[in-house]
């Protein structure tokens, strides 16, 4: 808008709107002026504060993790070590969350593997049975031989015996020589009859060396067999279904592989007593105790609250992923039973780490220290630097055991021109 324009439509106003335009105008301008070339150190200044009287709590807030405090374990096959299977691939897994009663399906691993050791121990149950059966007609056969042998030497022997008795009429050379044979044919019956048991017992221990092998294959197998039924994992209670963890932390989804030493895949949790898994830094954790209360909230409902209490605090810290520093682990339990309570729900956890009962605090922003003394901006006639003593902290004040009373005058900020005033020296506080 032009400026004769502006000129034109004020000389339109009436008389009073020109003169209450006339005085407004310039003291706006003359508020502005001084607003823009005061000291902002002046205006700060004013920010004056009375010490708090009341209840003071220290706190420790971190961000935790539900699950149930007991669980029955879904596993798969235990005794897939004894089956000589090392991995188990997942290859079906209902969902998570899921709600089953005992004896429903859960999980189905891959059979493929368990398969073909299954058929490769049915080929070698067939050949050892070949090998029994061959080895008890092998020893049926020497050892009948060897008892033909026996009898035959028998017949030689009684032979033998009487040439003897007959050559009593001859010379003596043919004496001697029918003696001879005699001899011969009785050591040869009794070294017979040495080696048939001999020949018995290797024949018992040929076969039952086979058997063995038979007996212990055919146990594989039927360890196989069982282990392939248990390939598919059925629930062994009612309960909600709630993935296992992996080392790395990860659940264990389709596609996970599972070992003979840790075969379980999920887990039906007891949602009747929950506990929040958390960690805490190494700086904190000595003011971590068994016992202390702590006040949970959900970050599915910020509005809830709940109570717990630490059961447990880790006395060896561990380096977890995306942490720079070690952690400690801090389990603390729900004392309040909650239906809505679901595990893997985030909570953020209010530790309470010590307390105090009316006492003076004031907020950290006024408190200072000037070589080695603690004191406060203290508004008393002037300002006043006052020392005191400091109790408990916490993120936003800190508790004054000696140096203030109710009332005073606390300033937030330094004011200017107290920074060389003495320091007063203590006075009791409340």
């Amino acid at each position: 808008m032009k400026i004769p324009q502006l000129f034109l439509r004020f000389s339109l106003l009436s008389r009073r709107s020109r003169i209450l335009i006339s005085i407004v105008i310039p003291a706006l301008l003359i508020v502005l002026l001084f607003l823009m070339t005061s000291d902002g150190v002046d205006a700060s200044s004013d920010l004056i504060i009375t010490p708090a009287i009341g209840d003071f709590s220290v706190t420790i807030t971190t961000t935790g993790e539900l699950q149930a405090k007991s669980s029955i374990e879904i596993k798969g096959p235990e005794q897939a070590r004894a089956a000589g299977i090392w991995q188990m691939k997942i290859s079906n897994l209902i969902a998570e969350g899921t709600v089953v009663k005992k004896g429903e399906f859960v999980a189905e691993l891959d059979k493929a593997e368990v398969a073909n050791r299954l058929k490769e121990s049915e080929l070698s149950v067939q050949k050892l049975d070949a090998q029994y059966t061959q080895a008890k007609l092998d020893s049926t056969l020497a050892l009948s031989q060897a008892r033909d042998e026996l009898i035959n030497l028998q017949y030689s022997l009684e032979e033998k015996k009487i040439i003897l008795e007959q050559s009593t009429y001859e010379a003596p050379a043919v004496q001697r020589q029918a003696q001879i044979d005699h001899d011969r044919a009785r050591r040869s019956l009794a070294q017979a009859k040495k080696n048939y048991v001999t020949k018995t017992k290797q024949s018992i221990a040929k076969i039952q060396a086979v058997e063995a092998d038979l007996r212990k294959e055919q146990q594989r197998m039927a360890i196989m067999v069982d282990v392939m039924k248990q390939f598919t994992i059925l629930a062994p209670a009612d309960g909600m279904v709630v993935y296992a963890r992996e080392w790395n932390g990860k659940k264990k989804v389709v596609g996970a592989t599972l070992s003979p030493w840790e075969p379980t895949v999920a887990t039906l949790p007891d949602l009747t007593t929950m506990e929040s898994i958390t960690y805490v830094n190494e700086v904190d954790i000595q003011k971590i105790a068994v016992g202390q209360p702590v006040t949970l909230r959900l970050d599915a409902d910020p509005n809830k609250k709940l109570a717990g209490t630490v059961t447990n605090v880790a006395n060896i810290g561990e380096q977890r992923p995306n942490s720079d520093s070690k952690v400690f682990e801090v389990r603390i339990v729900v004392t309040a039973q909650d239906t809505t309570l679901r595990p893997a729900m985030t909570t953020a956890n209010e530790i309470l780490v010590a307390s105090a009962a009316n006492v003076l605090s004031v907020p950290l922003e006024a408190i200072h220290t000037d070589q080695g003394v603690t004191f406060v901006y203290l508004k008393k006639g002037g300002v006043v630097r006052q020392a005191v003593t400091l109790g408990l902290q916490n993120e936003n004040a800190a508790v004054v055991t000696a140096g203030l009373r109710p009332g005073d005058a606390v300033y937030l900020s330094p004011p200017p021109g107290a920074g060389e005033a003495p320091i007063n020296p203590l006075q009791a506080s409340l």
